[in-house]
């Protein structure tokens, strides 16, 4: 019995010690749910800014003590609280250094409790911002690439603003220019992307934003140069002549070096500076051969030659006549001339206009198209005179007289007269095709019919009364097909020749042509010697 009751004691005490194993758990565990401490601060800071740290562990045991610890064991502040409810603050001067990984500790009679961690990071503003590119210097040539690049001396945690003429850079305005990271790239430059930029390399904290901008930075965009353009002249001075010749390019982006050649030859060179355009003058003979000038411009990058030029200079000889070529309107009255001095040879002439022997007070500047009096126009340098009218005033006897333009002191040669009537005459269908064939034969010249609204009315009111005569024969013709033929066979072919030659008739008269006929030479027998036909 004694071993027995031995047993159960020692089963009863292995029983217990879970139990006791559980309650100094839960002894320990209801010991550590006492509110941790708490650190509060920024995660970011400017540098040379205060940052503020505060650490706080309520309902603690008193006293407290508190420390702010760095990566976790550098000592930055310490305190002890005696009355309760007091935290630790401490206000930091940041610094480089000043970077890292924050936590408290508050420590009691009871023991030691870690608070949360924080990781400040120290935020360095921009300083000496300022705009490079590549490639340095920003001169290129318009399709180029081009790369602008906003760089600092120091700065941290930075974003970057981009200004074109004084314009912020978006994507919504200057969709061409891509702005990635501090860079703004242009992948195919034009000129319109020739102006001044400038940058702001920025960063902020909370609401504070602090920010550095460069100086302005210039770009320019060379534009390809075109294919130069030569032109020739003479000029008198004195006993002697001077040829000239001018040398330009439509486009491209000066500087540039224009020579010229004559032959191939390197005559003179010139470097032009502000403007696409050079002048080149030589002593010259007018009737001899000098030979084929070219201009050549060169640029760094190109090399450019323009079209040859004959410099023989032909004076003014041989004959001129005048050509004088009339304007109808539809109804066939005359509204208008075209009269054309005729050169036989001559490079430089210059053409003077007369009237019943009187100059026509012309303008003597060269031009396409020069108005002059109310109703004359000229045009071919010159050489064609357009009267677009035809009254008294104009109608007489015109020729015209040409010299060489460079010398006034020259000799004429004159074309015969020419009689212009004033309008009223009538005219031919052969005419109006001449007219046609010579349409377009001198540059600008075209030949044009005014036709009022009623005039239009006109015409269509003579198609539709065609039209009519042409039914009603057609009617005729079958009712004399249908009526006569059966009869008489042999007069089938006969009325069908009858009618085709009368059709051919009417339309010879409206349209005053002589190119119809009847497929033979027979004469249309007259309404009165056709066989009887009697109309049911």
């Amino acid at each position: 019995m004694r071993m027995l009751s031995t047993v159960m004691k020692n089963l009863r005490a292995l029983c217990l010690w879970p139990v006791l194993a559980l309650a100094n758990l839960s002894i320990k565990i209801s010991g550590s749910t006492a509110p941790l401490p708490v650190l509060t601060g920024p995660d970011m800071a400017f540098l040379g800014s205060r940052a503020m740290f505060q650490c706080i562990a309520p309902h603690s045991s008193l006293p407290v003590t508190y420390e702010i610890i760095k990566d976790g064991n550098i000592l930055i502040a310490t305190g002890t609280d005696l009355q309760g409810g007091q935290p630790l603050v401490y206000s930091l001067r940041v610094a480089l250094t000043s970077e890292g990984t924050y936590h408290c500790q508050a420590k009691t009679e009871g023991g030691t409790r870690i608070s949360n961690s924080t990781r400040l990071s120290v935020v360095t503003p921009a300083s000496n911002t300022r705009v490079t590119s590549d490639p340095f210097p920003a001169v290129v040539y318009e399709g180029s690439r081009l790369v602008l690049s906003c760089n600092v001396s120091e700065g941290s945690h930075l974003s970057y603003t981009w200004f074109f003429n004084r314009k912020e850079v978006t994507s919504a305005a200057f969709p061409l220019l891509h702005n990635t990271g501090n860079q703004l790239v242009m992948e195919t430059v034009s000129p319109d992307h020739a102006g001044d930029y400038y940058c702001m390399a920025w960063s902020r904290v909370q609401d504070i934003r602090r920010f550095s901008s460069s100086s302005e930075f210039k770009v320019s965009v060379k534009v390809y140069i075109l294919k130069p353009t030569i032109v020739f002249s003479i000029s008198k001075e004195g006993t002697s002549y001077r040829g000239n010749v001018t040398c330009w390019s439509s486009r491209g982006t000066p500087p540039a070096n224009f020579s010229f050649l004559v032959d191939d030859y390197e005559v003179e060179s010139v470097k032009a500076v502000s403007s696409l355009s050079a002048r080149f003058s030589f002593a010259m003979v007018p009737g001899l051969d000098m030979g084929m000038a070219r201009c050549r411009v060169k640029t760094e990058v190109q090399d450019l030659l323009s079209e040859p030029l004959s410099l023989e200079v032909v004076p003014v000889g041989g004959h001129v006549t005048l050509e004088v070529e009339h304007l109808f309107r539809a109804d066939s009255k005359l509204t208008a001339a075209i009269l054309t001095c005729q050169i036989s040879r001559g490079t430089f002439p210059f053409v003077s206009w007369l009237l019943n022997d009187s100059i026509l007070p012309l303008e003597t500047h060269d031009s396409h198209l020069q108005l002059i009096l109310p109703h004359y126009a000229l045009t071919d340098h010159r050489q064609t005179l357009v009267l677009t009218k035809l009254g008294p005033e104009e109608a007489g006897y015109y020729h015209c007289r040409v010299r060489d333009s460079y010398d006034d002191s020259g000799t004429w040669v004159e074309s015969t007269a020419v009689l212009v009537r004033a309008t009223g005459s009538r005219w031919d269908w052969s005419l109006f095709q001449h007219l046609q064939t010579r349409a377009g034969v001198h540059p600008g010249r075209v030949t044009k019919f005014f036709m009022a609204t009623t005039e239009v009315i006109s015409l269509a009111f003579f198609c539709f009364l065609f039209l009519c005569l042409a039914v009603g024969l057609a009617c005729v013709y079958g009712m004399l097909d249908q009526k006569q033929v059966h009869r008489d066979p042999s007069m089938k072919n006969f009325y069908h020749h009858q009618m085709c030659c009368l059709c051919i008739h009417i339309v010879k008269i409206h349209l005053m042509s002589s190119s119809l006929s009847c497929p033979d030479d027979n004469a249309i027998i007259p309404l009165s010697e056709l066989p009887n036909v009697t109309f049911s």
